[in-house]
């Protein structure tokens, strides 16, 4: 019996194939498979019955749900999304079909298991793909085309590229597909694609500093309107709401059915409810808790928890009378402690004797004080030359101070003295 796989391409592309051989294949395992046009690698992302239920939650293709009508026009507008392969010879549009996640002619089968040589033959492909990149934006920018080029991919075998753009008004890129046949020398498909859809092929950060939830492990992307942030109860800003591509969040989509399915075991918001207080308006909810706040007539507000509410209601409704509280019976009397005996008195230590003081320093006799040095007599004037020498006084003879100089300082010692009062 064949295996079924699911195949991963780069950008979260996938498609479903078979693989007839005895030895299975492995998850991220690359492997060769055939394509509309040529081989290409990818590798494996499910096998066996997880790959069929991904088949069957896919609607994009033939096998697992109708196709949706392709356009006949060769332009794109608006938000539609859509693919143009153009031949490589003569330029022209061969066909316009929407843009699907799978190639929609059935269930192919995988060539080979991929070499070595076939990896480094890939890798080749995705340095070049931004050269390619580059390129193929001049050209637009050469044609004066409103439109934004996202990403390019080459197939493995380069017999096809396929460019991704996005792009808000009417476009008419007729001359721009042949001039990039001409200019690659491959069959060109030119895909429109959405904003979400470019953020799965470019990748990024989101505002909670992880890798975005579309490019790393969610399969499929679900649309999400409003009305899931508002289940939910979060605000309503675009700037709180929204990812880097500009659209709602993908993980609103997580818990939403969590909420819902919560939500159910609880009255509506805004209902007027019949308890043992009266007629009540349901004002909000606490999912978490279990709570229910009300509001009466009188404006007095309360919280209740559900299951006590429920139970409430059903007794009003039936007419049985208001449940009393139990009467908690009260508690037995604590039996007193036993005596417990006194504890014995410790022997009080010995005292120890205290340590002798330390006898004071001998006091030191005061050095003997120097005996002043004593006063030098003044030199007498000396008479002159011419004059004979006058017998000396006995006054100087004595050494004693002349009467003219005590005269004076008792003259000085007066003068200082303050007047006397009358």
């Amino acid at each position: 019996m064949p295996q079924f796989v699911e195949v991963r391409f780069k950008g979260n592309r996938r498609d479903f194939y078979e693989w007839h051989d005895s030895e299975p294949l492995r998850e991220r395992e690359p492997v060769i498979v055939d394509t509309d046009r040529g081989l290409d690698l990818g590798r494996v992302g499910a096998s066996g019955r997880v790959a069929e239920t991904k088949c069957e939650r896919c609607t994009g293709c033939a096998i697992g749900g109708a196709a949706p009508p392709p356009r006949g026009a060769g332009e794109v507008e608006g938000p539609e999304t859509g693919a143009f392969v153009v031949d490589e010879v003569s330029g022209e549009v061969l066909e316009v079909r929407p843009t699907t996640t799978s190639t929609g002619e059935g269930t192919r089968r995988v060539v080979r298991r991929a070499l070595p040589a076939d990896l480094r033959t890939a890798d080749e492909l995705r340095r070049n793909e931004d050269d390619v990149r580059r390129r193929i934006r001049e050209r637009v920018a050469a044609h004066s085309l409103v439109m934004k080029v996202s990403d390019a991919e080459w197939q493995w075998d380069r017999k096809k590229l396929t460019v991704f753009f996005t792009a808000e008004k009417r476009v008419d890129f007729r001359n721009l597909v042949r001039d990039l046949a001409s200019l690659f020398h491959t069959r060109i498909e030119l895909r429109q694609i959405g904003v979400r859809d470019e953020a799965v092929r470019l990748d990024g950060i989101g505002r909670c500093g992880r890798r975005l939830c579309s490019a790393s492990f969610l399969t499929e992307l679900r649309p999400i309107g409003l009305q899931i942030a508002k289940d939910q109860r979060l605000s309503l800003n675009p700037s709180q709401i929204s990812g880097p591509c500009g659209r709602l969040l993908c993980c609103l989509r997580f818990e939403h059915d969590f909420y819902v399915q919560a939500r159910k075991r609880f009255p509506k918001e805004h209902k007027t409810v019949q308890t043992s207080h009266g007629l009540e308006k349901v004002v909000s909810l606490n999912i978490f808790r279990d709570l229910v706040t009300l509001r009466a007539e009188d404006g007095t507000a309360r919280t209740v928890p559900l299951l006590e509410l429920r139970a409430d209601v059903e007794r009003v409704a039936t007419g049985a009378p208001p449940a009393e509280p139990p009467v908690a019976a009260p508690p037995p009397p604590a039996a007193p402690p036993p005596p417990t005996a006194p504890a014995p008195h410790a022997t009080p230590a010995p005292r120890t004797a205290p340590a002798p003081r330390a006898a004071p320093a001998p006091r030191t006799a005061p050095a003997p004080r120097a005996a002043p040095a004593p006063r030098a007599a003044p030199v007498p004037h000396s008479a002159p030359t011419s004059a004979p020498a006058a017998p000396a006084s006995p006054a100087a003879a004595t050494g004693a101070a002349p009467a003219g100089a005590a005269r004076r300082r008792r003259r000085r010692r007066g003068s200082r003295r303050p007047p006397r009062a009358p």
